[in-house]
């Protein structure tokens, strides 16, 4: 099925029956590094005014690195949320020194994995959660990468690179070993738009 396609079957008119919310005010109640917590009154013609409390955070990029011998290249990472280590493909902010999420995109995976090399396409975005946030994350794809230099140690980021067969991912996914969303969504687009180039690769 094409993109254009599941799009028409998605975004039918029918779904659409609800009335929206108009931002009647919006202020920053707490900052962080990484997000601002944001107070906003909305104000419904049927429900009346009410605040609502929005996760203000920047753009994100991940990225399925593929090298030229069907490997993901992949994180594993301490996640100070569930306090155990995560395996995930690279990924972050939109920094506001990237010229496009797609630079944003090359620059985490140099940065996490120390792999470059051709050329990178967009697959997808997605909304992480948009009951509480209004960023986008944007999934890219890059293919017959190499290794062109160490990855860097950042701040307190604890990770290690790890070369999994694509044709393994679908198991672990099933397993339990990658639960990180964002990273199953990645490779949810890769199994549905996927180019003929790493078809192969799946089986």
């Amino acid at each position: 099925m094409s993109r254009d396609r599941i799009r028409a079957t998605v975004l039918r008119p029918k779904y659409y029956v609800g009335q929206k919310w108009k931002t009647l005010s919006s202020d920053a109640v707490y900052k962080t590094p990484v997000f601002d917590l944001h107070r906003r009154r909305a104000g419904h013609p049927k429900r009346g005014e009410r605040d609502f409390f929005i996760l203000e955070a920047p753009n994100w990029v991940n990225i399925i690195p593929i090298t030229a011998a069907g490997e993901v290249v992949m994180i594993r990472q301490w996640r100070h949320g569930i306090s155990e280590f995560t395996l995930e493909i690279p990924g972050g902010m939109v920094d506001p020194e990237d010229v496009s999420p797609m630079h944003a995109a090359r620059r985490e995976m140099i940065e996490e994995t120390g792999y470059d090399g051709g050329a990178i396409v967009e697959l997808g975005k997605v909304h992480p959660n948009p009951a509480i946030q209004g960023n986008i994350c944007y999934t890219f794809l890059a293919e017959d990468l190499r290794l062109v230099g160490q990855p860097e140690s950042l701040g307190a980021e604890e990770t290690e690179v790890a070369l999994v067969p694509l044709s393994e991912i679908p198991g672990l996914i099933a397993s339990a070993d990658i639960m990180h969303a964002l990273t199953i969504a990645a490779f949810s687009f890769l199994h549905v738009y996927n180019p003929r180039s790493t078809r192969r690769l799946l089986k």
